[in-house]
Formats: structure tokens, sequence, C-alpha cells
């Protein structure tokens, strides 16, 4: 294992690292580190671990960011033994944040702008600014990948969009499901000139009329792209609801057309259009309630032992065990050893 440091603040070039070399000069210059002329200012040092590398820098570096997570682990918080060090005095650092990409986070606490290089991941890059609490924009990332910045953008405008929506539109929808009883809601997005006008007498036969209907053309656009309904459903799984589907189905605005059938009876034909649906439950499973279901089912039991033994036993040296149901055995008092007395072969009559 490589033993990397990085001094991020005055330092000597006199000053030696782990393995007895010196710092060159030009490292202190790429690292951003001043000249030696400051370098009979002392300053605290301390060393962060991270996926193995170690990474020396001045805990002013982090301070300077008081809203940053480095910055609340050694500002005040660290005299009350809040942030506390290994047995070698060293901090590390969480899991699943690898040294390529510790050492973007430094350069923004350096100047400010995370300089994503080639070769790093800009999704992981974003993840280890949601954990340290690292603002995570345009105005902060550099990165030649433009894709892959404008996707996590896109990610976070979309969950920001779909907070109101859910709010505004899809909220009140499951409340009016709620208030009829249901466990769970389907929702259908229809466009703002979208007409629904269905034959009162012959309805379509799949049970559209218990969906609940929002009319909303911007809900509609945002629907239209995978990654947006990707970024719903993550949403909607940490507000607590379960069994997500969001998708596109054919949805019946107006009868086209009737057919007559053999025998007076007529069929109504329908116009369908591909709108998105949501689907939600706030159950632990869909169409069962979370209380114990119970089930009353034919009783199995043996009201006559004697006929039961001239039936003979079910297998050899087995006897009959009387069966009861389950809602009898729960609701019934609690079940008393009870002898029974068999008749021996000496004493039964031939």
């Amino acid at each position: 294992m490589t033993d990397r440091r990085f001094v991020s603040s005055n330092s000597s070039p006199g000053r030696r690292l782990s393995e007895g070399s010196e710092l060159p000069a030009q490292m202190e210059a790429r690292i951003g580190v001043e000249p030696s002329r400051h370098s009979t200012m002392h300053h605290e040092r301390v060393t962060l671990v991270v996926d193995g590398t170690h990474f020396v820098v001045d805990p002013a570096l982090f301070t300077a960011h008081p809203d940053t997570m480095l910055g609340r682990m050694f500002g005040p918080a660290r005299q009350h033994n809040f942030t506390r060090p290994n047995a070698k005095g060293e901090f590390e650092m969480v899991e699943g944040i690898n040294a390529s990409i510790f050492h973007v986070i430094l350069d923004y606490y350096r100047g400010g702008i995370l300089q994503c290089p080639e070769g790093v991941s800009v999704a992981e890059l974003r993840e280890a600014c949601d954990y340290l609490c690292i603002n995570f924009d345009y105005n902060t990332v550099r990165c030649r990948d433009l894709s892959a910045l404008l996707h996590e953008l896109s990610n976070d405008g979309a969950r920001r969009q779909f907070e109101g929506y859910l709010e505004e539109l899809v909220v009140p929808a499951m409340v009016s499901s709620a208030q009829e009883g249901e466990r769970e809601c389907h929702i259908v997005v229809l466009l703002d000139d979208d007409t629904v006008d269905w034959d009162h007498d012959n309805p379509p036969p799949m049970g559209e009329e218990y969906s609940q209907i929002i009319y909303s053309t911007k809900l509609y656009r945002f629907f239209k792209y995978i990654e947006n309904r990707d970024v719903a459903k993550a949403l909607l799984k940490e507000r607590g609801l379960k069994n997500i589907r969001i998708g596109i189905e054919g949805y019946p605005t107006c009868k086209e057309k009737v057919k007559r059938r053999p025998g007076g009876r007529s069929e109504v034909i329908y116009n369908y259009v591909q709108r998105p649906f949501i689907h939600m439950s706030w159950e632990k499973e869909e169409g069962k309630s979370r209380h114990v279901d119970f089930q009353c089912v034919r009783s199995k039991s043996v009201p006559n032992l004697t006929a039961a033994m001239a039936e003979g036993p079910t297998r050899s040296g087995a006897t009959p065990t009387p069966q009861v149901d389950e809602l009898d055995r729960l609701n019934g008092p609690s079940p008393q050893p009870t002898a029974v007395f068999m008749p021996s072969n000496e004493s039964r009559d031939v």
C-alpha cells in the first residue's frame, strides 16, 4: 500500500514524508502550497486515511468551509470529541470514497472548484459531494465529460421539479383514494386538452373507472423520460410508499365506434392514447392488510373417534389426530390435555 501525502498549506521544502524522502518544491507548487518563506510558521497537521491513502492537511483548510462535513468535523465540534482519531492519531474516512475522488475534493477546499479529471466517475464524485455536504452544481464543477455532468444536473432538476408535482398534484389524488378506503392508488396523467367521454352504459372493461386522473401537460412531459421516472420512483420510495410502478400505458379517452353483436348486444370500441401512469401503495404488501388475515375453511376434524378407528389408521402405528380450524384454535379456549381410552383387542366384542 502506497503512502501518498499531500500537504495542503504552508510547508517547507525540507519537510519529510514517512518514507524519509523530501517533499519536492514542484509538488508544493502543484498542490497549492505557499513558498517556503513562511516555513517558520507552525501549523497543525492532521492525517486523513482515505481508501488506504494518507493525506496530511491543515485543518484550517476545512474550517474555512463550515457548512461542509469536514468543516464541522474539525471546527468547534472537535473540542467536544465528536471527531476522534484512531490509535495512530489518524482520522479514517468512510468507505466508498476512493483516493482519486478525495484528491478532487481537496481541490474544492483549496480553490472552490471541483476539477474532475478524465478517468474519475462524475457519478461517484457526486455521491462523495452529497456525503461531504459539498455543493455540486455548474458553479463548482468543471468536467470534460459534459454528458455525465449534465446528467447529474438533470437529476437534480428533476428531483426538485417532481417534489413540487408531488405536493401539488399527486398527494391530493392519493388522499382521495385513501378517503374511499383504498390501500393503493393508480394515477393516469393526461394532457390539459385531453377529453374523456365514456359511454355510461358500456364503460371500458378494464377497470379504468377506479383510476385517479391528473390533467397536467407539464407532468406528462416530465414522465416522457425514463431517467425522470427513476428519479420520481426513488423520491416516492424515500417518502415511505411501496409497490411503486411508473410507466406508459394505453388509456381510453372516448368511444370510437359501436359494434352490434348477435342477439342485440352492443360492443363499444374505445380510442386509446398512450399516457404515463403512477401506481403505488402505502401498505406493506399490495392487496393485503398488515393485520392477520383469518380465513374460514371447512373443518377436517373427526367427530366420531370410533368411526375413525374402524376405517383404520392412516399409517402403521399412527393414531389419527383430530384437526381444528385455525379460527377455532385462535378464538377458542386454550386446549386442555384430554385422556383418550382406547379399547384393547382382548376386550373387543367379536
